[in-house]
């Protein structure tokens, strides 16, 4: 194995971006590092420069990584290299909690053996749909009136984004919010006292997410002029525009789909829990 170094990153971006979509989750994470967002990973492949196997992983150099959620994301066009990465070479810390996201199911009956190999229980919590922008298919906005109320969320607005988040609710959603605050493009509309009663951010491996609107303020059309206001925004600034949509959330994936988002059908991503 080999971790990859300033440089090197930036010549892996290259790479994964001919293997778009699949390999969205992992490059999504490279493209943040190498525009300088503060991260907690480290970045490990088989070999290079003529990589199969990718691997984000904590850093336990990192002495942030103890605030965030352990998150690891991997693509691989061989799953072999990728069972020895993850078994004889040893790429993940199988003792500790973490959470697998956009993962290829193809991948799942591995990881599952894998994981019962070292005694660690692995749950699948989410399927998921994988959702691209294309510039062109984007409507226009019609109501003047809400794009002059659209701005960006502040760090005192992170403890109601937390509070409101699925997987919030705590000190580390909380510190992973204000992050994601502070160093991503977000989108909000704000009442009469500029407090946010819509918004929408980028996570740290730059996909869009945490759309909420508050439920006396829902039906107004919040929703669809951030998402539309987000992905020009994220367009413009060379960002890759995507989200991950729960299969079980069909309200949403109407509202994306209604946006010009679409789907490769022949790629089905999955977020796995481990827990030992």
């Amino acid at each position: 194995m080999k971790c990859l170094n300033s440089d090197e990153l930036k010549i892996a971006e290259t790479t994964l971006y001919a293997h778009l979509p699949k390999s969205i989750k992992v490059y999504g994470f490279v493209f943040a590092i190498n525009r300088g967002k503060p991260h907690t990973l480290e970045v490990l492949v088989d070999k290079w420069p003529a990589f199969t196997t990718i691997i984000a992983r904590p850093d336990p150099n990192n002495n942030r990584a103890k605030d965030f959620m352990k998150k690891v994301t991997l693509y691989s066009t061989d799953e072999e290299v990728m069972r020895r990465m993850l078994t004889v070479e040893n790429a993940i810390d199988w003792s500790t909690y973490f959470l697998i996201g956009g993962c290829d199911v193809r991948h799942s009956p591995m990881l599952e053996e894998i994981a019962a190999s070292r005694g660690v229980k692995m749950k699948g919590f989410s399927l998921v749909h994988l959702m691209i922008s294309d510039p062109s298919n984007l409507p226009e906005l019609i109501s003047s009136d809400l794009e002059t109320r659209v701005s960006v969320l502040n760090e005192s607005h992170a403890d109601v984004v937390n509070k409101t988040w699925k997987f919030g609710g705590d000190d580390k959603g909380y510190r992973n919010i204000l992050n994601l605050i502070s160093h991503f493009p977000t989108c909000c509309i704000t009442d009469e006292n500029n407090q946010p009663v819509s918004w929408l951010l980028l996570y740290d491996y730059c996909a869009i997410g945490m759309l909420y609107t508050l439920p006396e303020h829902r039906g107004k059309g919040y929703a669809k002029t951030l998402v539309t206001t987000m992905a020009k925004k994220l367009h413009s600034q060379g960002y890759p525009v995507y989200c991950f949509i729960e299969e079980c959330n069909q309200l949403s994936y109407k509202l994306f789909t209604n946006l010009g988002f679409t789907e490769d059908g022949s790629y089905r991503a999955a977020w796995y829990e481990f827990i030992c």
